[in-house]
């Protein structure tokens, strides 16, 4: 392949009319050098546009270069389909009856998972056609819309090298031979694809109506192609393209700077994987990330006010959310008169920007209700924190006295804020630091939602196979993810593995959701009296809430088990009011969970993969791996990490060496690597110890 430097006038060029040159020199611009040695790299042909919509800035690599699509082509697909609709020809609600002469092959869930004389809409068929690139729906859709008629439209929007040749897996279908034997399924060009989403995005192929339906359909493809290695929460419209040496991808990223598009094409790949890091894969996962990095600088992610509009200029409204309306709302607290007293939410709604607006009139400033520079210069220095920074003079000025010189004997220094040390076969407590302390323990918590389980399974195995079904509650809990969605299945045996090893905080409340009525009220009573804040906190129902009776199990297990620093609000340990425990009280339930045969299993387990079923039928795969990183050492197993702003890094481990073995827990530590370091160190130590006796 040559190289791309040699060639640099190629990488700036018009994209079938649609992009405007960019203002750096051919080749020379900050977007070049960022794409070019990524496409130089990749064993395979390759065709890159980009544009950002707002700015016009563009990149462009044999962007006019006709490629194969696969089944990125079914975009055009879609696009005819809406237009024709709202010339009155098809209609999208008109009922498709599934023969079994029109299943086919590859993607989609119609073939596998539907029997012959299912009805669907033409709309859900595009759907399908779409999010799960469904080859069956694409003919089904391709039988109303006809093929000719999508290139036709194609060609008079301006784009002619994109045409559909066949229907999916029936070349018998060809409306152009020689094209389907140089293409394949269809063919486009990167430039025209950019253009056709940039049409879309402005509304000019369809109603607004049909443009939103579009989009939407684009925004929940299944294939999370360009989102990969983007900043979580960023919003992609995209549909995705594989056959064995090619694989596309074209999409708008929604950003705060604006959107992009974005197409990247490949063929005569060497590398020709059904897997995640697929060599072209990966690079569309690159191109897209240096791509957001371009248009969205880091400092401007930080101070931007995230879901708000207002981007570098810094001027919040209403609607605007984030750490700054926080920092607004904070000081809006303590600077008016009087106080507003403003939940300190992060959400600008009618009750924040009505105290701006009564801030503005008592410092003479129009009452706009944003906040903008003068406003921000009224202000003062943003209080950030309940407990705010001191001025830079006092700071600057204070005398910072010195602790004395550290002992050259005792335990090893550590970051954590406690720690504790036991007997890996009697439980006794051998060493600690502060290991009664209350602390916030994160998703150290899950010891507990599995030890409950695993309690019910060894009284009755049965239960490892009853089949939990993911309600919308388990799928938005937020944080740390075993990625299982509302109305998929799986059994409680697999989901002990979703719980514990990527510490799913959905597979938590699924759990406590399906074992909660297993529980008497009386053991919701006994959770210490505390039961009315927990179900507060989870938005249950009172006693008749399966999750919180979960909770107060909880508790009463604690209580059995002599956990006497330690109350749960929750079943996966997001940080709570009255949450905590000790290192102490860890290392007891970490001993129980231990001696449990079934958990001692799943705790020192560095990988699992489970199947999924999903509503209608579909299945699909998931991979969990351990967050513990000591299991890849010799000599550990164990139990549990758990890391919040609150708690800091935990780590709930247990080491062996021979016939003997301790167990280590550090709550509290700097950084999730410094947990790892501090107990490696106190497992060091303690080993030394243990020699000397």
């Amino acid at each position: 392949m040559c190289r791309l430097w040699a060639i640099a006038a190629l990488l700036i060029c018009p994209l079938a009319s649609a992009i405007a040159p960019a203002a750096d020199p051919p080749g020379d611009s900050p977007l070049a050098r960022r794409l070019a040695p990524l496409i130089d790299k990749h064993a395979g042909k390759v065709a890159v546009a980009v544009k950002h919509l707002k700015s016009g800035e563009t990149f462009a690599h044999q962007a006019d270069e006709p490629m194969p699509t696969a089944s990125l082509i079914k975009l055009a697909v879609m696009i005819e389909a809406y237009r024709q609709a709202e010339a009155g020809t098809i209609d999208l609600a008109a009922p498709i009856t599934l023969k079994a002469e029109d299943k086919v092959q590859g993607s989609g869930i119609l073939t596998n998972h539907f029997s012959p004389g299912t009805t669907i809409s033409l709309r859900d068929a595009i759907r399908l056609m779409i999010v799960y690139s469904d080859n069956t729906a694409t003919n089904l859709v391709l039988d109303k819309t006809s093929l000719a008629a999508v290139g036709e439209a194609m060609e008079k929007l301006g784009f002619p090298s994109t045409k559909i040749h066949a229907k999916v897996f029936r070349g018998d279908t060809s409306i152009a031979p020689e094209r389907s034997k140089k293409f394949g399924l269809g063919s486009t060009t990167a430039g025209e694809m950019i253009a056709i989403l940039e049409q879309l995005h402005a509304g000019k192929l369809a109603s607004e109506v049909s443009t939103k339906e579009m989009l939407d359909h684009l925004y929940a493809c299944d294939d999370k192609r360009l989102t990969k290695l983007l900043p979580a929460g960023t919003k992609v419209a995209q549909k995705t393209g594989s056959v064995s040496a090619v694989r596309t991808v074209a999409g708008i990223i929604d950003t705060p700077s604006g959107a992009i598009a974005i197409c990247i094409l490949t063929a005569d790949n060497q590398d020709q994987r059904w897997s995640d890091d697929n060599a072209a894969t990966v690079l569309s996962g690159k191109i897209a990330r240096e791509v957001f990095d371009h248009f969205v600088p880091v400092e401007r992610i930080s101070i931007r006010s995230p879901g708000g509009a207002n981007g570098m200029n810094s001027v919040l409204r209403k609607g605007d959310n984030g750490s700054l309306v926080q920092s607004l709302q904070r000081t809006l607290n303590a600077r008016s008169t009087p106080s507003p007293e403003l939940s300190v939410d992060g959400d600008f709604g009618p009750a924040t920007e009505a105290a701006v607006k009564a801030f503005q009139r008592s410092k003479d400033l129009p009452p706009s209700g944003e906040v903008e520079a003068a406003t921000w210069k009224a202000l003062g220095a943003l209080i950030e924190t309940d407990a705010p920074v001191p001025d830079p003079e006092k700071v600057n000025a204070a005398r910072l006295d010195l602790q004395p010189a550290e002992e050259l004997d005792g335990p090893p220094l550590v970051t954590c804020k406690a720690w504790a040390i036991a007997d890996g076969k009697t439980g006794k407590l051998l060493w600690s630091h502060d290991a009664d302390k209350h602390l916030d323990i994160a998703s150290t918590t899950k010891m507990m939602t599995a030890y409950l389980v695993a309690q019910l399974a060894a009284a009755d195995e049965k239960v490892l196979d009853e089949v939990v079904t993911y309600s919308e509650r388990a799928d938005k809990t937020t944080g740390s993810t075993a990625d299982i969605r509302a109305g998929e299945q799986l059994t409680v045996g697999e989901l002990l593995y979703g719980l514990m090893l990527p510490s799913g905080n959905d597979a938590a409340v699924a759990l406590a959701e399906h074992f909660g009525a297993k529980f008497e009220s009386g053991d919701l009573r006994s959770g210490a009296g505390r039961g009315r804040e927990t179900r507060a906190q989870q938005g249950g129902n009172g006693d008749n809430d399966s999750l919180a009776r979960f909770v107060a199990a909880m508790n009463t297990q604690a209580e059995k088990l002599g956990m006497k620093q330690t109350h749960y609000a929750n079943p996966h340990g997001l940080t709570a009011a009255d949450h905590r425990s000790s290192a102490a009280d860890q290392l007891t339930l970490a001993f129980h969970v231990l001696h449990s045969p079934l958990l001692e299993k799943i705790v020192s387990t560095r990988q699992h993969g489970s199947r999924i079923a999903g509503p209608g039928g579909y299945q699909r795969n998931v991979l969990w791996k351990n967050t513990n990183r000591l299991l890849a050492i010799e000599g550990y197993d164990g139990v549990k990490t758990g890391t919040t702003d609150a708690a800091g890094a935990c780590l709930i481990a247990r080491g062996q060496r021979g016939d003997d073995a301790l167990i280590v827990a550090v709550l509290g530590s700097a950084t999730s690597d410094a947990r790892y370091v501090d107990a490696r160190n106190l497992f060091r130590w303690a080993w030394r110890e243990r020699g000397k006796r």
